[in-house]
C-alpha cells in the first residue's frame, strides 16, 4: 500500500475496499449499535474483516467514542428490524440492520439544521446545532465535550476521539490503517442540510467562505489529533463536491481553497492523503490536482460517475495515486460472477502498469455484496495484478 501510494514498484496491485457500515452490521455478528458506538468493537470488527478478505488496508470511517457511552442511554430496544436507543436527553437513534443509524428528536422530527439566513458565523453555538454532522455522528451531541471547547485547537478535542484509531493501529501493526475526516465543504453541507447549503452558496457566498475558513481550521485540528497515532494515510471525505452538486466554477471557488489547507496540514504531518468525492468528477480532476492531495478515491465510472480509468491514469496517473473505479452497484452487487471478474481484471490491466493504483470499489461496498466476492478480489489481484501482467 505504501509503495503504491508513492508510485513505487509493487509485486502486485494492493486491494482495499471501504465497506459500508451496513456490511459490518449484516456480516459481523455484532449488534449495529455496538459497532457504531463502541470504538474498541469497531476497530476489532474492521480488523476481523481485513483478515477475512485479506485486504491490504482498512479505513476507520467513524471517529472514536467515549468508553462510557452506555451511561447516556435511557432505554435500549432490539427487534427484528433493528435497534432503537432512547437517550437521556430524549433523542432517539434508530438502527436498521443494514444501514447507517439516524437520530431524531423525541417526537420523531428531524434534528434541526442551521438557518443560513439567521446564522452568526462567529457564534460558537452553531457547532452545537443538533443536525450538524459532528453531532449526528455522536449521540447525544458531542458527549462530554465542553461547550467552550476550542475546536480549531487539537487540545480542544477529548482523547476518546482517537480511541478507535489507536485500537486499530495496535490490532493491525502490519496493515495499512487509514483514518477518515470530513472535508470543510462536507461540514458546510451538513450544517445547513444539502438543499439549503447549495442555496447558501448562491445567496450568501461570503458567509460560506467565512464558515469554510473556520471549518478548515477545525478539520486541521482533528488531523493533528489523528496524526499523533500515526495512521498510514488520511482520507478526506468530500462526497458532495462532484458535478451532481456543484459546477467546476463553484468547485474552484468553494472547495479548492479549503481543501488545499487540509491537504497541506496532512502533508506537514508526513502522512499520505487522498480525497473521496463521489459521482461525476471526470470534469474536475485538474481542479482536484490543485488541492494538493496525493490521491483520489472512488473514481466512479459510468453510469454512476464520469471517470474513465484509462484516460484518468494517462492524464493524471503521475500526479495522483488512484483508488477505486469498480462500480459498486452494477459490477459488484448486481453482476454475475463472470461479469464481476471481467471488471476486476480490466481495472487491474489498466491500473497496474507504473504502480499508483489500489483496487477498490468506487464508493462503499454495498451491504449485500457477497463476502466471497470481496475475497475473490485479492485472488484476482494476485493472479492478474502484477505490474508485468497485462
Amino acid at each position: 500500500m505504501r509503495a503504491a501510494m508513492r508510485h513505487e514498484p509493487v509485486d502486485r496491485v494492493p486491494v482495499m475496499c471501504q465497506l459500508a457500515l451496513g456490511h459490518y452490521f449484516l456480516h459481523s455478528g455484532e449488534p449495529p449499535s455496538v459497532i457504531w458506538f463502541d470504538s474498541t468493537t469497531f476497530a476489532r470488527v474492521l480488523a476481523d474483516f481485513q483478515r477475512r478478505y485479506r485486504f491490504d488496508g482498512l479505513l476507520l470511517n467513524l471517529p472514536g467514542r467515549p468508553a462510557n457511552w452506555r451511561e447516556f442511554i435511557e432505554q435500549h430496544e432490539r427487534h427484528d428490524a433493528g435497534e432503537r436507543i432512547i437517550w437521556r436527553d430524549g433523542r432517539i437513534t434508530s438502527f436498521p440492520t443494514n444501514d447507517n443509524p439516524h437520530t431524531f428528536e423525541a417526537d420523531g422530527s428531524p434534528l434541526a439544521r442551521a438557518d443560513y439566513e439567521r446564522i452568526d458565523p462567529g457564534d460558537p453555538a452553531i457547532w452545537r446545532t443538533p443536525g450538524y454532522v459532528w453531532n449526528t455522528w455522536h449521540a447525544p451531541a458531542l458527549w462530554d465535550l465542553p461547550v467552550d471547547a476550542e475546536l480549531t485547537d487539537p487540545a480542544g478535542y477529548p482523547d476518546w476521539m482517537v480511541s478507535g484509531l489507536r485500537a486499530a493501529r495496535a490490532a493491525c501493526p502490519d496493515v495499512s490503517v487509514h483514518m477518515e475526516v470530513f472535508s470543510p465543504f462536507t461540514h458546510l453541507m451538513e450544517l445547513f442540510g444539502y438543499q439549503n447549503a447549495l442555496m447558501a452558496l448562491i445567496d450568501v457566498p461570503d458567509m460560506c467562505q467565512r464558515l469554510l475558513t473556520r471549518l478548515a481550521a477545525m478539520v486541521t485540528a482533528q488531523i493533528r489529533c489523528y496524526a499523533a497515532i500515526q495512521p498510514d494515510a488520511i482520507l478526506v471525505s468530500s462526497a458532495f463536491a462532484g458535478a451532481g452538486f456543484i459546477s467546476r466554477a463553484m468547485y474552484s471557488e468553494f472547495v479548492v481553497p479549503c481543501e488545499r489547507q487540509v491537504a497541506t496540514a496532512i502533508r506537514e504531518c508526513g502522512i499520505p492523503s487522498y480525497v473521496h468525492t463521489c459521482g461525476a468528477i471526470g470534469d474536475r480532476l485538474d481542479l482536484m490536482a490543485e488541492t494538493g492531495f496525493d490521491g483520489i478515491d472512488t473514481l466512479d465510472p459510468p453510469p454512476l460517475g464520469t471517470v474513465d480509468l484509462a484516460k484518468a491514469k494517462a492524464e493524471f496517473g503521475q500526479r495522483f495515486f488512484f483508488k477505486g473505479n469498480l462500480d459498486a452497484v452494477n459490477e459488484m452487487l448486481r453482476a454475475d460472477d463472470a461479469a464481476f471478474e471481467r471488471a476486476v481484471r480490466q481495472r487491474l490491466e489498466i491500473g497496474s502498469p507504473g504502480s499508483g493504483y489500489i483496487l477498490s470499489s468506487a464508493c462503499s461496498v454495498a451491504p449485500h455484496v457477497k463476502p466471497e466476492r470481496l475475497a475473490r478480489m485479492v485472488e484476482l489481484a494476485e493472479e492478474w495484478g502484477g505490474t508485468g501482467q497485462r
